[in-house]
């Protein structure tokens, strides 16, 4: 069977930002939620922030990323948690306004390379510092960005970004115990492949995205569960 196209997934597929209907949890009560069904209902709202931004519907992509970032980042209130929503949101909007007039279809004029991407990553240093992620979280995610139209090297500036991100989220850097420290950790490649799947915009490669994105929130909240 031939997968549909994103366009044809209806998002009530993937839950509604108000609503958590199908699920056995009350997603106001990270203290009394499973962590497993938690971690699906956050992998489903990221999923949902980025099907909103590409229908461009702003205030929609918000409220799905705050009900991520509300429990990701168990540190800030919920009124922070919204301001950081709001500041990816912002950016990615920002992206969009930068990248107009560079792109049509698939073609992308080299010259987007040069353009003024300062609005992106300026969105992306609020989020950071209302989270408390590490201030170079916002060039390297704006390189990423940035890259990942023009052709460059996108996977290693999304991996040193989320790793900041993973690190403001659980309190602490990851660690392997022994070999391949340098790299970037299970949870910073997860969110990678949930970034790939993205590209593929079929159904299928969204379901895929929403099982991957579920370890990755699974990680992080296992392990702040881990230092209560």
């Amino acid at each position: 069977m031939n997968a549909e196209t994103l366009d044809s997934t209806p998002a009530a597929q993937f839950g509604t930002p108000t609503d958590a209907e199908g699920y056995d949890i009350d997603a106001d009560t990270f203290a009394e939620a499973d962590e497993r069904d938690l971690a699906r209902f956050m992998s489903e709202q990221t999923c949902l922030g980025f099907i909103y931004h590409d229908r461009r519907e702003y205030e929609a992509a918000v409220a799905a990323f705050y009900r991520v970032d509300r429990h990701q980042f168990a540190h800030l209130s919920d009124e922070e948690a919204l301001e950081t929503a709001r500041a990816l949101t912002d950016a990615f909007w920002a992206k969009d306004d930068v990248e107009q007039g560079y792109i049509d279809g698939a073609d992308v004029d080299p010259a987007l390379e040069d353009a003024d991407w300062s609005p992106v990553e300026d969105a992306l240093a609020r989020r950071a510092e209302i989270a408390g992620i590490d201030p170079e979280y916002a060039p390297k995610t704006t390189e990423a960005w940035r890259n990942h139209k023009t052709g460059g090297d996108y996977w290693t500036p999304t991996m040193v970004a989320q790793s900041h991100e993973i690190t403001a989220a659980i309190g602490a850097a990851q660690e392997k115990p022994k070999y391949g420290r340098s790299g970037y950790g299970h949870l910073a490649t997860r969110y990678l492949t949930g970034l790939e799947l993205h590209d593929m915009h079929t159904e299928r490669h969204w379901k895929e995205a929403v099982g991957v994105m579920a370890d990755y929130y699974a990680g992080i909240l296992g392990t702040q569960e881990g230092d209560r």
